[in-house]
């Protein structure tokens, strides 16, 4: 996550230390204007740019037997590690809609992230790039398994349990939550749309030189396909006490702009 203070100093919250390194060793021809902190500052003013952060926070799998809902947790087996649920007062927002069966996710680690942004952030605005839905859509009865993935190695499995602590486990974001949060919490939501609408819109195409080399128009072209990340990619936008964002639509949301979705 990235936060724009002011010209030219960029400070950078990274809490992986291993990251951080990485980070340091990439970014060095640019030390003078980057700094890595801990943790938000107490009070910030600025943009702030959050880019497969919301994912990435821990979520609580719900499990709806028909009947009953259930918070699914983890137990130690004799040789390995195993799932095991526990009646639970706790709900998904559209459980109404959920058909027996269904593992699902709440997200109360990413809300508590957005109501304390909300609370430090005096002045400015937050985006963040993400995969996740609507909660109509997050909450469809057909998506029964939930959203949970893994990956490691760049492979895709479905089975958290396995290979623990050598594979990043992830949660798509249920924007619908997080929008209401923000509001809730004193911010106002100025945009929701694909990344492929949002970069299109920002004019993503005017960076390709002629005879850009292949490379280049291969990554455009797969941030912005339907069909790779252009779709399954969100941004949502929101703001606190800056006009400049609050009076006039952000150029990333001019054109198809879906936060009547949320």
């Amino acid at each position: 996550m990235v936060g724009l203070i002011k010209e030219p100093f960029w400070p950078i919250i990274e809490i992986s230390s291993a990251l951080r390194v990485r980070q340091i060793e990439r970014l060095a021809p640019y030390a003078p204007k980057v700094q890595w902190l801990h943790s938000l500052p107490p009070q910030m003013q600025g943009v702030i740019l959050g880019n497969e952060v919301l994912d990435a926070m821990p979520v609580q799998l719900l499990h709806f037997d028909g009947e009953r809902w259930f918070e699914r947790g983890v137990v130690a087996l004799a040789d390995r590690w195993g799932w095991s649920d526990r009646p639970t007062d706790l709900r998904p927002s559209a459980a109404d809609e959920c058909a027996p069966g269904t593992v699902t996710e709440i997200h109360p680690q990413a809300e508590a992230f957005i109501i304390t942004l909300a609370e430090r952030l005096k002045r400015g605005a937050a985006f963040f790039i993400d995969y996740g839905f609507p909660e109509k859509q997050y909450y469809h009865p057909d998506r029964i398994g939930g959203s949970l993935r893994c990956h490691r190695a760049h492979h895709l499995d479905m089975d958290p349990l396995t290979h623990v602590g050598d594979k990043d486990i992830t949660a798509h974001v249920n924007f619908s939550s997080l929008a209401l949060t923000a509001q809730q919490a004193g911010m106002q939501v100025v945009g929701y749309t694909s990344q492929a609408h949002f970069l299109m819109n920002c004019g993503i195409l005017d960076f390709l030189p002629e005879g850009a080399p292949f490379q280049a128009i291969a990554g455009v072209q797969t941030l912005l396909s339907e069909h790779e990340m252009g779709e399954s990619f969100k941004v949502i936008a929101f703001a606190k006490d800056c006009s400049a964002v609050l009076t006039d639509t952000p150029l990333g949301f001019m054109r198809g702009d879906r936060t009547h979705t949320l």
